[in-house]
């Protein structure tokens, strides 16, 4: 009872230390694993990444032909893998909130721990469980969020294999019957939301096989699923309401770091207004110059995607600096792919989402509008990491 006293005493100590330098911090309310939760918090277990040689790891290659259903579940041979929803929601309920318009991002993350598997433990932390999630909401003018962290533990938290089920207690994302639905109960909002897939996943770069980097192990497996009919619940500011949009899923696994000269990457997942879909990102080096770049154009529903190699120009048009943080944001872009320019507006400029307390990341997310020269118009999001400080993996 006294060591059971003592590790409460200096866990709620620590989450005291953790709130005044984190600015946020998002508690897990389990009180079951509470302090194995807090745990992994202060490790921030994305340390673990950077110390791992990469042969540890199952390989990524090119070559290998995505497989689904399998390759919708984890791969937790690999270092690290995300699921990835952003979309853009517009409120159906009655007057005067009707055809508001409001974006959101759910993300689970799994790490693989090597430095743990040697221990027989069933609570080693051998796979570590990670979720984002955050509202754009105009009406409150800034990104509501939250964030959970967990070693994987059946029943409470884990990646399924062979098909989309990851879940850290009442937070999931789960596939079935063809659909995806996500559920999130965070502080200050809540999602209930069904996503259902319009066409096969969309694989990036060279069949799934994507570069990220000036060597070839500086590469995910990757696919997309844009274009998601979006329906469901959205609770905050006291109320709770219908809602239908759009939404864009990534998933993408990897074992290798990026490269030791980057510092971040910006990112742009667009679901055209014609049916189409934009997926561009670059990596940057600290002056700001792109390492690689690359970008998936798919004009309409009907038409074949096709890959552009770049160079891919992110150009910045205006930039917001955080009142909190003090980070300048290039929030509004000029896009160049191909021969086309595309310029980026933000919904809302305060979406900035500190995820120090989890992932050990600070970063900016986005719900955005895009058009092209031609005409072309879409909403998406926009992801702007290493702004502040370099991305830890």
């Amino acid at each position: 009872m006294q060591i059971q006293k003592l590790l409460t005493e200096s866990t709620e100590k620590a989450l005291r230390t953790l709130r005044e330098r984190s600015g946020r911090f998002a508690a897990i309310v389990n009180v079951r694993t509470k302090f194995m939760y807090f745990s992994l918090s202060v490790l921030s277990a994305f340390s673990v990444l950077s110390v791992t040689p990469l042969w540890a790891f199952d390989p990524v290659v090119p070559g290998r032909a995505l497989s689904f259903p399998r390759d919708y579940g984890a791969h937790p041979g690999h270092r690290i893998e995300w699921w990835y929803v952003t979309g853009q929601l517009e409120e159906i309920g009655p007057p005067p909130t009707r055809g508001r318009q409001l974006g959101f991002q759910v993300t689970f993350f799994r790490v693989r721990n090597k430095d743990a598997e040697s221990n027989p433990s069933r609570f080693a932390p051998k796979q570590l469980l990670f979720a984002h999630a955050a509202l754009a909401d105009p009406a409150v003018g800034k990104l509501v969020h939250g964030q959970k962290a967990a070693r994987a533990l059946e029943g409470l938290a884990e990646a399924a294999v062979g098909d989309t089920a990851v879940r850290i207690d009442d937070w999931s994302l789960v596939r079935a019957g063809g659909r995806y639905s996500t559920r999130v109960a965070a502080e200050g909002f809540a999602l209930d939301l069904t996503f259902a897939p319009t066409r096969p996943p969309l694989a990036q770069g060279d069949g799934g096989f994507s570069r990220k980097g000036p060597l070839p192990e500086h590469a995910s497996y990757y696919y997309s699923e844009p274009q998601l009919v979006v329906t469901g619940r959205v609770s905050a500011r006291g109320a709770s309401r219908e809602v239908k949009g759009t939404a864009w899923l990534d998933h993408e696994w990897s074992s290798a770091l990026l490269a030791p000269q980057a510092v971040g990457w910006d990112w742009l997942g667009v679901n055209l207004d014609g049916g189409g879909a934009l997926m561009a990102f670059r990596i940057r080096a600290a002056d700001g110059s792109a390492l690689w770049s690359n970008a998936t154009v798919q004009p309409s529903a009907t038409s074949p995607a096709r890959v552009e190699r770049g160079p891919i120009e992110f150009k910045p048009a205006r930039t917001w600096k955080s009142p909190r943080t003090g980070i300048a944001y290039p929030v509004a872009m000029e896009v160049r792919v191909g021969d086309e320019t595309w310029t980026v507006e933000p919904l809302m400029d305060d979406q900035e989402l500190d995820a120090r307390a989890s992932t050990g990341t600070l970063y900016w997310e986005g719900a955005v509008r895009a058009r092209s020269a031609s005409g072309a118009a879409g909403g998406g999001y926009l992801e702007l990491t290493g702004y502040g400080e370099r991305v830890p993996f």
